[in-house]
């Protein structure tokens, strides 16, 4: 799970298991020139059809990557998820990314936080540990 600001650097990168951190971090980060060419295909369309969930992005061997929502204030929310898992349906992806903003915009909600920091909060990282758990 990975959360970008608009200049593309994370605000927030989680991965379980933690094995395979690094090829999770670059699986992310290379996503994002997908989601940088379907915005920029999409262009004024997104905008007007607010639906900020772009869906799969692209599937590899081992995993799937899913973009949940480009912000207004274009926060991209990335998640990875193991091909394996054919159990997960695109209703589940779609309330998983739901959850997953709705802690971002609490967090952004903290007078103490400033935007475009990196995200340190234990409640953060409890929904996001306790959403991958369902997951695997």
């Amino acid at each position: 799970c990975g959360l970008f600001c608009s200049q593309n650097y994370p605000l927030y990168i989680r991965s379980v298991p933690t094995e395979n951190e690094l090829k999770f971090h670059y699986t992310v980060h290379t996503s994002l020139d997908v989601v940088d060419e379907k915005i920029s295909a999409m262009g004024k369309a997104l905008v007007d059809q607010r639906e900020l969930y772009l869906g799969l992005l692209y599937p590899t061997e081992d995993y799937k990557v899913y973009l949940c929502y480009v912000t207004n204030s274009k926060v991209k929310f990335v998640m990875v998820v193991d091909s394996s898992n054919t159990a997960l349906r695109d209703n589940e992806i779609r309330s998983m990314f739901r959850k997953l903003h709705n802690s971002y915009t609490d967090i952004m909600c903290n007078p103490f936080y400033n935007p475009g920091d990196r995200i340190h909060s234990r409640a953060f990282d409890t929904m996001v540990n306790s959403m991958m758990m369902q997951v695997c």
